[in-house]
């Protein structure tokens, strides 16, 4: 589901998902994979205009057409609701998640693994998270989440392939043009700023590291009236005293951050992931 629907069967081959209510039951579902969702909590999130009487025979015709078209995703009815019969880890959401948490965990002492990891979550996302539902109210809370998540894991993936390209040279110079991508679109997220600052600064241009503080220093000004956190004031320090003893500034720690897009892989005969 991080990106357009996609279904497909254990086999690879995809099936086509039609009707916007349909694809929208199969992500509620998908998103709580072998938990039962309440009927109330479904039919609210798909005809939230209709009077209740109406729903329930409504959604069991829905989670009909839902078992025929696909007929891998063992849709059971429980006491007050239903649930899909699904692997997480076929979830693609739910994978990312999973993913992302271990390659953080690995930063500290791997940061090969860590990288590869983190790579390999962030492959999954083939465009916005749940852009088949991004209208609805009950994806807003989650496509957030799922956002913030993958910032956090591009941060990680970031902090591991700066801690490789210590002493390669030239090994920093291409993450510097993807930071400054990154610094563009989210011009006052701090963290990112850090990452390119120490990204110029490994790749020998330490005065851009400092013309990027005194840029976020005035955004911040501007913007929200607020000076550079206590962490990025310390970093331009760190990088204006190695400029003058010729050393480099010190290795940040790993982040710890907790993390959590949108597709389903299909169950254990099929694969789902959002959109079509």
């Amino acid at each position: 589901m991080l990106g357009p629907l996609e279904v497909h069967t254990g086999d690879g081959s995809r099936v086509q998902v039609r009707g916007a209510r349909l694809r929208t039951l199969l992500i509620l579902l998908a998103l709580r994979p072998g938990r039962v969702v309440p009927a109330t909590q479904l039919s609210d999130a798909l005809w939230a205009e209709q009077a209740p009487a109406g729903r329930a025979g409504a959604l069991h015709a829905l989670v009909s057409r839902l078992r025929r078209a696909v007929p891998d995703a063992v849709v059971t009815a429980e006491s007050g609701g239903y649930q899909l019969m699904l692997d997480p880890d076929e979830v693609d959401a739910l994978r990312f998640e999973r993913l992302a948490a271990q390659g953080r965990a690995r930063l500290g002492g791997d940061p090969a693994g860590a990288a590869e990891t983190l790579r390999a979550a962030l492959a999954l996302w083939r465009g916005p998270a749940l852009v088949d539902v991004a209208g609805a109210d009950f994806a807003r809370a989650t496509i957030v989440r799922l956002d913030e998540l993958r910032l956090a894991a591009i941060e990680a993936r970031l902090d591991a392939e700066l801690r490789l390209a210590e002493g390669v040279p030239g090994a920093a110079s291409p993450l510097v043009a993807e930071l400054e991508g990154l610094v563009e679109a989210h011009p006052l997220r701090e963290p990112l700023v850090a990452r390119l600052m120490r990204a110029l600064a490994a790749a020998g241009r330490p005065g851009a590291a400092l013309g990027a503080y005194e840029q976020t220093r005035a955004r911040l000004a501007d913007q929200l009236g607020a000076d550079p956190s206590a962490e990025l004031a310390r970093l331009h320090l760190e990088i204006l005293r190695a400029g003058t003893s010729g050393g480099a500034p010190s290795r940040p720690r790993p982040a710890d951050r907790s993390a959590g897009g949108s597709a389903v892989a299909a169950p254990a005969a099929g694969k789902l992931a959002p959109g079509e």
